[in-house]
């Protein structure tokens, strides 16, 4: 098993003198701020988004190695946690992965990663009911691990297109598969299909596995359960705990994919994708249920298929975060897997929870170094220069505005305005957006609550080409950002005037 061991990379500003893009910054006071960092990356000659892309060491947004067939993207997550140890598994897209096969990936503070290079479940090469791997889990159960996954076959003798399978071992790191050992849909579903994901929870005192799966019954999208013992004997259906609600939009969705279920203070937590959307989560007071309660979305379109993993004292969602079957594209962000991404689960204070980024990106332990601080004030109509585009930083800071215009960051993509990447905050829609071609082109957008003349605080985190904007303590958005690399990022108004206040960027040195 060979091993990649996964380190910051030196990163900081870019010289003046190497791009003429790079922004100025600081106040001229001493609070550590750095003028250039010698070990920085030059982007200078990599003009197209492509070769951007292929530069990137990925660290803390991590990607798989390139293997010799090619870049291998992160595909649905699994996430285990054991002795301070972050196990993520899986399905790895493309490179050498055979159909989905789960490959995994430890760390232990979300910035040094070890990937494992060969899969830890290989997909069946013949016929088999498992010939494509689909998401699961892995849990304990005494001495012997678990690892329930989806088979998936493709073909049409099968009567099923997907059942409930697992692989059993004695470590977190290598599984044999239980042969004629599966779950098949129960017959009150209707359906053969449409019935995978299982989030396995194991329970020492009467010795239960419960498994939450994704199903759909009736054209209805649905989360339900099974129980069965720790030897894997006994099984049974549990019923359904969350219905699809009919009065929410979540785009054309029939399956809740990747659910999860977590507690934090006394509430407990269903989370899960709509299928090709956005991932949401909803409220109940026991872990199975029902849960009734309205959902609310998590992130945008980007950030999908995430689960949690939790240490005990924080629990965090990992997901991958979309990209484009083309970094030139700037019409859509749509292609399946892309970059591993955890973000931290907090309490919002009101009953539901919220997205916000982990202590690492934000710690000085890691090598953070402040490379600009500054106050700015965006009058209608202004593209003002505040800061450049790095491989890897942290903008941190605050807002107030007055009437009713977008406001926010634009991202130099060609030198041409009219192509700027925007991230947007809309006073007028409520939303926070990802757009293209200077806001002609929608990527992915999630509600907010602002109003004028009051402040907000906001963290914006980008490694490569993803980015997470936190209005911090409401929402989070994943953007995915091309060819932005060594260039300006503004901050711009369109018809009202913005106040960003206490701005200061942050980049990682080794």
């Amino acid at each position: 098993m060979k091993l990649r061991k996964y380190t910051i990379a030196a990163v900081g500003i870019l010289m003046g003198a190497v791009l003429a893009t790079a922004v100025a910054c600081g106040d001229g006071g001493n609070d550590g701020l750095i003028e250039n960092d010698p070990n920085d990356k030059d982007f200078s000659t990599l003009r197209s988004p492509g070769a951007q892309e292929t530069a990137y060491d990925y660290s803390h947004f991590f990607l798989p190695e390139k293997d010799s067939a090619g870049q291998g993207y992160v595909g649905d997550t699994m996430p285990y946690y054991e002795n301070g140890k972050y196990y993520v598994y899986y399905l790895k897209e493309s490179g050498d992965s055979y159909n989905h096969s789960a490959y995994l990936a430890t760390t232990t503070d979300f910035v040094t990663w070890e990937e494992t290079q060969t899969s830890v479940l290989e997909a069946d090469h013949g016929s088999a009911q498992d010939s494509w791997i689909g998401t699961g889990s892995v849990v304990k159960v005494g001495q012997k691990y678990y690892f329930f996954y989806t088979g998936h076959s493709f073909s049409d003798l099968a009567e099923y297109k997907e059942t409930i399978m697992v692989a059993e071992g004695d470590s977190p790191t290598s599984f044999t598969k239980k042969e004629g050992w599966q779950i098949i849909p129960d017959s009150s579903l209707g359906q053969k299909q449409d019935f995978r994901d299982p989030q396995a929870y194991y329970d020492a005192a009467s010795d239960t596995i419960t498994l939450t799966i994704t199903a759909s019954q009736s054209g209805v999208a649905r989360v339900i359960k099974y129980t069965l013992k720790g030897d894997l004997t006994d099984v049974q259906y549990g019923g359904i705990i969350y219905t699809k609600h009919a009065n929410v939009d979540m785009g054309v969705c029939y399956n809740l994919e990747c659910s999860d279920t977590f507690k934090i203070g006394d509430k407990w937590y269903l989370t899960f994708s709509a299928q090709d959307d956005t991932m949401w989560y909803t409220v109940a007071d026991t872990q199975y249920g029902p849960y009734t309660a309205t959902p609310k979305p998590l992130d945008g379109k980007i950030f999908y298929a995430a689960k949690h993993a939790s240490d005990g004292e924080n629990t965090y969602l990992i997901g991958w975060a979309r990209r484009s079957e083309s970094p030139s594209s700037t019409q859509d962000v749509k292609a399946w897997a892309g970059n591993m991404i955890a973000q931290k689960v907090v309490s919002d204070g009101n009953g539901g929870i919220v997205l916000a980024p982990v202590d690492a990106y934000l710690q000085n332990t890691v090598g953070r170094k402040l490379l600009c601080k500054k106050d700015v004030e965006v009058k209608s109509g202004d593209y003002t220069e505040a800061f450049t585009c790095q491989e890897r930083y942290v903008v941190t800071g605050e807002f107030s505005y007055s009437g009713t215009g977008d406001f926010g960051l634009a991202f130099d993509y060609n030198g041409r305005q009219e192509k700027y990447k925007l991230v947007t905050l809309s006073p007028e829609k409520q939303k926070l957006s990802l757009s293209f071609n200077l806001g002609e082109t929608v990527i992915t957008e999630v509600p907010v609550s602002i109003k004028a003349n009051e402040t907000y605080t906001f963290t914006y985190v980008q490694e490569g080409s993803v980015g997470v904007f936190y209005l911090n303590g409401q929402i989070a958005l994943t953007v995915r950002i091309y060819g932005a690399s060594g260039k300006a990022v503004m901050l711009y108004a369109q018809s009202n005037n913005v106040k960003f206040s206490n701005l200061k960027q942050f980049t990682y040195q080794k």
